[in-house]
């Protein structure tokens, strides 16, 4: 894999970085993806004309060939596209950027180059956490092997953060987030089970929280991979952040502890979403269940501020959709059930087909599902009885969940990442 560092960018000639200067200093219309599951960390866009149908030889603005093997979704600021990549025995990690508008691989910055690897899980990359794009910096999290911030104009390494390590047991999974002035990471290890908040400046820590409920004694059951989602509640700022066998509300500014639930699932992946009165938890592998929960309470909630539970066909990996009054909600194997937000009561059922890994997006009530055998199947949801509209086959296996950007679609295969444009 070839190594591109900020001196050797300069070296090679200014015209790169003229081109991304520009790019960047544009204003865009468009809104940006900055994150796992877009600006509102929930998988959904504003924009309402995403492509609906193209194959291989019509609507594929681009395909670029990507070094590397990972997992993690692409984001971008308007311009520039950033996705993470290792290679496949994990001695090396790296960033790589890419010319929205043609594909160009503009950026491949090698981060990490660890000399101790962790077996992964077959299913799992050494890449598989989400950046995070905020204001010219891409900051990129590889569990255990470390965190980084990467000047996205010039592909600088502003700082690296190595101090800790966790036992994945299987690889790391959990995405970093945002805010303020803060980058969240999420390590529930077989070993140790924490969140950690760095200062976006510096990379040094601000606030470190261990998991407050005590785990049985097999450390295989205390794993978890999911990305948090920081809410805002009755004026209250929260960090939702799923763990094994617990959920739990954290000050995002202090780390302070505001409540949690306790279930009995555990290698949490979903990704947790919120439609104003409700969270929509997801609570893990061998028997999933949907959690709706008012996220009002203070200390142990469980018994008093579930609103209802779903323990029919729930995802262990894709994350939950919020589309109107409804949570979609999609199993690993392709059953997806449509649930009233507000009782739990299933409004529908929709063999999907196939195996899912990713997680959907919504655009004007399409549903866009991703499998892994490369099939991107869209359900319109305004229909009194939502159903499969359309099949677009890609090339390759999709285990990344997709971005939009104006209105294409990015998707990420095991080869590839491609800008698609279709019909509408």
């Amino acid at each position: 894999m070839q190594t591109v560092s900020s001196k050797a960018f300069v070296l090679r000639g200014l015209a790169g970085i003229a081109l991304a200067f520009a790019l960047q200093a544009a204003v865009f219309s468009s809104e940006t993806w900055p994150q796992f599951r877009g600006p509102s960390g929930q998988g959904t866009t504003r924009q309402t004309h995403l492509p609906r149908v193209w194959n291989r030889d019509e609507g594929i603005v681009w395909k670029t060939v990507l070094p590397g093997i990972g997992h993690s979704s692409p984001v971008h600021d308007g311009s520039v596209i950033w996705l993470t990549t290792a290679k496949k025995d994990g001695t090396s990690m790296s960033a790589v950027a890419l010319d929205a508008a043609s594909g160009r691989i503009l950026h491949q910055v090698t981060i990490f180059t660890p000399a101790q690897i962790e077996e992964i899980h077959h299913s799992n990359s050494y890449a598989s956490p989400t950046p995070v794009l905020h204001q010219g910096r891409l900051y990129v999290h590889f569990g255990t092997y470390g965190t980084a911030c990467v000047e996205t104009l010039s592909g600088q390494i502003l700082w690296k953060n190595t101090g800790f390590p966790v036992a994945h047991d299987g690889g790391p999974g959990s995405s970093p987030i945002v805010h303020g002035d803060l980058l969240l990471l999420t390590l529930d290890g077989a070993d140790t089970q924490r969140v950690v908040a760095l200062e976006l400046e510096t990379g040094k820590m601000r606030w470190t929280r261990e998991r407050s409920v005590p785990y049985p004694a097999n450390p295989v059951t205390k794993r978890a991979f999911s990305t948090p989602l920081v809410i805002e509640h009755r004026g209250l700022p929260m960090l939702i952040s799923p763990g094994a066998q617990q959920c739990h509300a954290y000050d995002p500014q202090t780390g302070q502890e505001l409540w949690h639930v306790r279930f009995s699932g555990f290698s949490t992946v979903p990704r947790p979403v919120y439609n104003g009165q409700h969270c929509f938890l997801c609570t893990g592998f061998y028997q999933p269940e949907l959690w709706a929960i008012d996220p009002g309470g203070s200390g142990n909630v469980t018994r008093t501020h579930i609103k209802w539970k779903f323990k029919g066909e729930v995802s262990e990996t894709p994350s939950p959709l919020i589309v109107d009054d409804a949570v979609y909600v999609l199993s690993n194997k392709g059953i997806l059930t449509i649930l009233n937000a507000e009782t739990g009561k299933r409004q529908g059922v929709l063999r999907m087909g196939g195996n899912y890994s990713a997680s959907p997006i919504l655009a004007d009530r399409l549903a866009y599902f991703c499998n892994e055998e490369g099939m991107v199947k869209l359900v319109d949801s305004a229909l009194a009885k939502p159903k499969i509209i359309q099949i677009n086959r890609m090339e390759e296996r999709i285990m990344a969940s997709p971005a939009v950007l104006e209105n294409d679609l990015i998707i990420r295969t095991d080869a590839a990442l491609y800008r698609v444009h279709g019909s509408h």
